[in-house]
């Protein structure tokens, strides 16, 4: 069998493998063990007593392993290798085809099935592999010790060599170690940590040019015979008194480029150049900023080689930019530079960033002052960098009551120097000598009055620093309560408040004591809402409050129940959840601002003005597809009215009777509302059952609602909405872009479906009308939305302009409502932004209006152009 000559062979070798490994593992590992600390040198450092005594220790060590290894090791048989392989065959074919039929020899039939089955066995030889062999020995040294001695020995080739191990021999003969056939020396260069360069070994470097960071550190060593090696060197600049040329060890700093020698045999020369650590840069890259608030940004933009540790921004008065006038006019009490530390990335590089340094210095004496800026950054090798001075006026808090201002304007006189305690006193007895119609109050008053007899005392007994800074505290205190009247303590309130409330959070509180908290803030923030709505001018035309976050309005209904839900919340005892909602109630709070009506802006522009024509055109077109879906309703109703009289209008007097039931001569007999009702109060019976009705709409179709006088009122409506719309969009502005484009393609396309909605009117199809009329609608809000998003690409495109082109409309919002509740938008948008359901779980209740209307849907005495209207939400929501 010639085919099981290669794997029976390989798998002998296979199970050689395994013998050797399984007996001689211990004796490999003792050699590495052994050879680790030769190879690195121990034996040039250890004393001779632990040398000789380690000898021994490994000698005997790798003979016992030896000898364990030669007992335990059993040369593997051919037949072995045969058993293994057969053993890996399915039904063991080649002991089969050694084995002799025992049963059934000289029976024709038997031998036949005898001969088949050896044939078989025969031909699945041919499917013989070689099998792998197991090397694994873990069940022999669970401790790994192997793997120990591997990490051992592959360390020490790479930091080691294995010259070192012959000097054992010459420590064993009495001998000194001799140099090997070339020099033996190592050496390295480690650069600086700050440049993140790696060490360099310079055994493995060729002779020639070598760049190195300047600043890094040689170190060299010298083994053998002194004065055999010598190192020559000019790259450390180092004088004085010098170590002896032929040291075992050396180190130096390279300090400038130079040469780099080690002489004896096998000399080698480098050329080192010292590569110099640039000084960082630093500049400004914007002009300052500043809100009213006082709160600045200056930009910034570093640079360095390596990167930058620390950075300040030093800000000095400059006196001589000063306007010396009033309380300026004297020399200056001696005034500290204001240092600032700089803004650094936490992590990335620091070899290139921009940052923005940002601060509030309304209370430093320089603030309002003109000043000199200087930014300086420094990198780890002690290098500064500086930026070019900045001549600016420090940015302060602004402020505009009168009052507040000229506080300030004494406070500012008070830190610039203490001479000018009396003449601040005296200014401020002026301004509060008559009071009425300056102070908003009493506490303000009394409050100066106190500054001013303390300043007394200090202007007669000298004022202190310690003074001054109270009096300066004080005066600033009375600046903002002056500036923000009570809006300052109403802020203060809501901030107790909320900080109560977030430790009772923390601190797992009782139902009790979270009602009455709950109550502390809802009194909180109804104060500070009415305070920040009487700080707004009169005649501004207040009606809001802006949470400031892309547009979001939030009214007192919603915030009552957010602060509802978070009472709810703490009260099941889910304290993570009620948290995140108060930092969503914090924020907002932090955010509010009051917004301005009409009244308080500015001129429109051609884009402004078309966006609000278009909201009113799609107003007027929802109006007008409400009236056309109630007269439908209205249809639908008589229609079943009249299928159910039917019946009794053909019995004797019946007609007379019903004319006594309240009809009117000239009205359609359909028309009538039960028990006498008019049409108007049919209409609004049709109102509780599906799409609400205006009142006004009502009244205005009088007698003849559903009737074709009113389809044709309906359909001129329609022309004249249709006409506008041309006139519209024949006005809109030249706006370039694709967005304009596709604004000018929906007007187009809503201006057809109004024409088609309009036809419908006139044939008495309301159906028909109203799937038109929502196509309308549905391309004026694209329209308007496309319309809007060219204006803004437009002002991103032309800085300068008005920042609120395209979202007029959405201020200008109607709050206009499908039956679901939902906001049409006339910006296009269909639904809302608001918090429509008042901070309740909003699946929850998407989920209940759903139910409501599939139920509707399914009642079948509804009529069929309502269930039909449902059907359509049903397909669409």
């Amino acid at each position: 069998m010639r085919q099981l000559r290669f794997p029976v062979a390989a798998t002998r070798a296979g199970m050689v493998a395994e013998e050797v490994v399984r007996a001689f593992w211990p004796f490999w590992t003792t050699i590495f063990f052994i050879l680790a600390p030769l190879m690195m040198g121990w034996q040039d450092t250890l004393p001779l007593e632990v040398l000789w005594g380690g000898g021994v220790v490994a000698v005997l060590a790798f003979l016992g392993t030896l000898v364990w290894g030669v007992r335990r090791f059993r040369l593997p048989s051919i037949e072995d290798a045969t058993a293994r392989v057969d053993a890996s065959l399915p039904g063991r074919p080649i002991a089969a085809l050694a084995d002799t039929q025992a049963i059934g020899a000289g029976d024709a039939a038997s031998e036949a099935v005898w001969r088949a089955h050896i044939a078989r066995m025969a031909d699945r030889t041919k499917q013989a592999k070689a099998v792998e062999p197991d090397l694994r020995v873990s069940d022999r040294d669970p401790y790994g010790l192997r793997f120990i001695a591997l990490i051992f020995f592959v360390t020490a080739v790479l930091f080691g060599s294995f010259l070192r191990v012959g000097s054992v021999g010459e420590i064993v003969a009495g001998q000194e170690p001799s140099l090997a056939t070339g020099p033996v020396w190592e050496g390295w260069i480690e650069p600086p940590a700050y440049t993140g360069k790696p060490s360099l070994y310079l055994n493995d470097i060729p002779a020639g040019t070598l760049r190195v960071p300047e600043g890094s550190q040689i170190t060299l060593r010298l083994y053998g015979e002194v004065g055999a090696l010598t190192v020559a060197e000019t790259v450390s600049g180092r004088t004085g008194e010098l170590g002896s040329a032929s040291e075992a060890q050396q180190q130096f700093t390279i300090s400038r480029s130079g040469e780099l020698t080690i002489s004896g045999p096998n000399e080698v020369t480098w050329q080192v150049i010292a590569v110099e650590d640039t000084a960082p840069s630093v500049a400004l890259t914007a002009p300052i900023e500043a809100d009213a608030m006082g709160e600045m940004s200056q930009s910034f933009a570093v640079s360095d080689d390596y990167g930058v540790e620390t950075g300040t921004a030093t800000i000095t008065l400059d006196l001589a930019s000063v306007d010396r006038r009033h309380g300026l006019t004297i020399d200056p009490d001696p005034v500290a530079p204001l240092v600032l530390d700089l803004p650094m990335p936490f992590t990335g590089d620091r070899a290139e960033f921009e940052e923005i340094l940002i601060d509030d210095l309304s209370e430093h004496p320089l603030a309002n002052l003109p000043v000199i800026m200087e930014f300086s950054v420094t990198d780890a090798a002690g290098q500064i960098g500086q930026s070019d001075p900045e001549s600016l006026i420090l940015p302060g808090r602004r402020f505009f009551q009168p009052l507040a201002r000229a506080v300030i304007e004494q406070r500012r006189d008070l830190m610039w120097s203490k001479a000018n305690a009396r003449r601040v006193n005296q200014i401020l007895r002026a301004v509060s000598n008559q009071p009425e119609g300056f102070f908003t109050s009493e506490t303000i008053y009394l409050r100066m009055r106190t500054i001013i007899r303390r300043l007394d005392n200090m202007a007669t007994f000298g004022m202190t620093d310690e003074g001054q800074a109270e009096i300066v505290d004080a005066l600033w205190e009375l600046a903002i309560q002056l500036e923000d009247g009570r809006l300052a303590d109403a802020r203060e309130r809501l901030r107790r408040a909320q900080e109560r409330l977030a430790e009772a959070m923390r601190n797992g509180a009782s139902d009790e004591e979270i009602a009455e908290l709950m109550q502390e803030l809802r009194e909180a923030t109804d104060d500070y809402l009415r305070m920040l709505a009487e700080q707004a001018e009169p005649g501004d035309g207040t009606d809001m409050a802006d949470s400031g976050q892309q547009g979001e309005q939030m009214g007192m209904d919603e915030l009552q129940a957010l602060m509802d839900r978070i009472e709810q919340l703490m009260q099941e005892g889910r304290m993570a959840e009620a948290q995140q909602l108060m930092e969503q109630l914090n924020e907002l709070m932090e955010n509010l601002r009051v917004t301005q009506g009409e009244g308080g802006e500015g001129p429109q522009s051609p884009g402004e003005q078309s966006m609000q024509d278009l909201a009113e055109t799609l107003r007027d077109q929802e109006e007008l597809s409400d009236d056309a879906f109630r007269d439908l309703q209205q249809q639908g109703e008589q229609q079943g009215q009249q299928r159910g009289q039917q019946g009794q209008q053909s019995q004797p007097g019946q007609q007379g009777q019903q004319g006594q039931q309240g009809q009117r001569p000239g009205q359609p007999q359909g028309q009538q509302g039960q028990d006498g009702n008019q049409p108007g109060q049919s209409g609004r019976q049709g109102q509780g059952q599906g799409v609400g009705e205006d009142a006004q709409s009502g009244e205005q179709r009088g007698d003849g609602a559903g009737g074709e006088g009113d389809e044709r009122n309906l359909a001129e409506r329609q022309r004249a909405l249709r006409e506008e719309l041309e006139r519209q969009r024949n006005s809109l502005p030249n706006l370039p872009g694709e967005s304009g484009e596709i604004a000018r393609q929906s007007l187009e396309r809503a201006e057809g479906a109004m024409e088609g909605a309009e036809e419908a009117l006139r044939d008495g199809d309301l159906a028909e009308a109203i799937d038109q009329q929502a196509e309308a609608m549905d391309a004026l809000r694209n329209g308007m939305r496309e319309l809007g998003q060219a204006m803004a690409e437009n002002q991103n495109a032309q800085p300068g302009q008005g920042s609120e082109q395209g979202q007029a409309a959405s201020r200008e919002s109607d709050a206009q409502r499908d039956p679901l509740g939902r906001e049409m938008g006339n910006t296009g948008q269909l639904g809302t932004d608001q918090s429509l359901l008042g901070g309740a779980d909003v699946n929850r209740r998407a989920e209940e209006l759903l139910g409501e209307i599939r139920r509707r849907s399914a009642e079948q005495d509804r009529p069929e152009v309502e269930r039909d209207y449902l059907r359509r939400l049903l397909d669409q929501f």
